[in-house]
């Protein structure tokens, strides 16, 4: 993990602010889910019984954090949902590959159809700044998959489909002839006479 040294003032209320948000439950889920999508254990180094139980147990972000800083199992994962994603993972063990396996996954979810604002940046995993939107997406990307016909192992909350709407040509024309107001008429829907801004008004008499 990238070393970082203590923060101050505002950038230390930024990164409190982050970590409250961080949920270790729904963090536990997001792992969980992957491991069971890809049939492979997340890289709990912390912990050597998880990985044999094929269960995810963090206790805090950092361990969210080192469990998929390495970018393998996320770029794995949407292989899974979305086979030949990533035509090839790294997997050596440096800063710059794993921060592309992170870019990788990212250009892939876009891809997949994921929206922007559901993704994270790369920093906010591998230098821990914004754990949750890590979690957010993860989830987000589950909730994508279950609209596109996954039948896989499940998280997050199905994307809504598309209600598109047919009317027949009489109906169109009905709807012309209604008058975009609640009441009354557009005829007071005017500025004439009306003082322009900035301009002196006149208070004696003509």
């Amino acid at each position: 993990m990238a070393s970082q040294g203590p923060s101050y003032g505002l950038s230390r209320e930024l990164l409190l602010k982050a970590q409250a948000k961080f949920d270790v439950e729904l963090a536990n889920q997001a792992l969980n889910w992957i491991q069971a999508v890809t049939n492979a254990p997340v890289n709990l180094n912390n912990n050597e019984d998880d990985n044999n139980n094929n269960s995810a147990g963090i206790k805090d972000q950092f361990e969210f954090a080192e469990a998929l800083k390495d970018g393998i199992a996320l770029c794995n994962l949407i292989n899974a949902l979305a086979p030949g994603s990533i035509s090839k993972v790294n997997k050596l063990k440096t800063p710059f590959k794993e921060r592309e396996n992170i870019e990788l996954f990212l250009k892939a979810c876009e891809t997949y159809g994921l929206r922007n604002h559901d993704l994270f940046q790369v920093n906010d995993l591998y230098e821990r700044k914004n754990l949750y939107m890590v979690v957010n997406c993860l989830h987000s990307l589950g909730g994508l998959a279950q609209k596109k016909g996954y039948d896989g192992p499940v998280i997050g909350v199905k994307f809504a489909e598309e209600n598109k709407r047919e009317f027949d040509e009489e109906t169109l024309k009905k709807g012309k002839s209604i008058i975009g107001l609640q009441s009354g008429s557009n005829g007071g829907a005017s500025q004439a006479k009306m003082t322009p801004y900035g301009a002196t008004r006149q208070i004696i008499p003509s």
